[in-house]
């Protein structure tokens, strides 16, 4: 079997036919969630934690941590109300 020249790798190979885009636009990747403004008291440690982490994805923390609350209550989603350690059931009232 006879080898193959090495070709320049930054050329095309073969005949080129443009794909044509298949992706939606960005605005409809990521749809804008309808929001509630709230005041939070959140440790130092925390937002320095989500800043951090957000910073290495390049992300904003804020989103970051909208979705991880997003995340966090849909997977602990359920049907009634749990139960607390004192056997009553919790209704997110205190």
């Amino acid at each position: 079997m006879k080898k193959q020249p090495l070709t320049d790798l930054d050329q095309p190979i073969g005949k080129l036919h443009r794909v044509p885009d298949f992706l939606p636009p960005p605005e409809e990747l990521f749809p804008k969630r309808e929001a509630v403004k709230v005041t939070l008291v959140v440790d130092k440690e925390s937002i320095a934690f989500f800043r951090r982490e957000a910073h290495e994805v390049g992300m904003k923390y804020q989103r970051m941590m909208r979705e991880v609350l997003r995340e966090y209550s849909h997977s602990h989603q359920h049907h009634g109300p749990t139960r607390r350690s004192s056997g009553r059931p919790h209704t997110g009232r205190r």
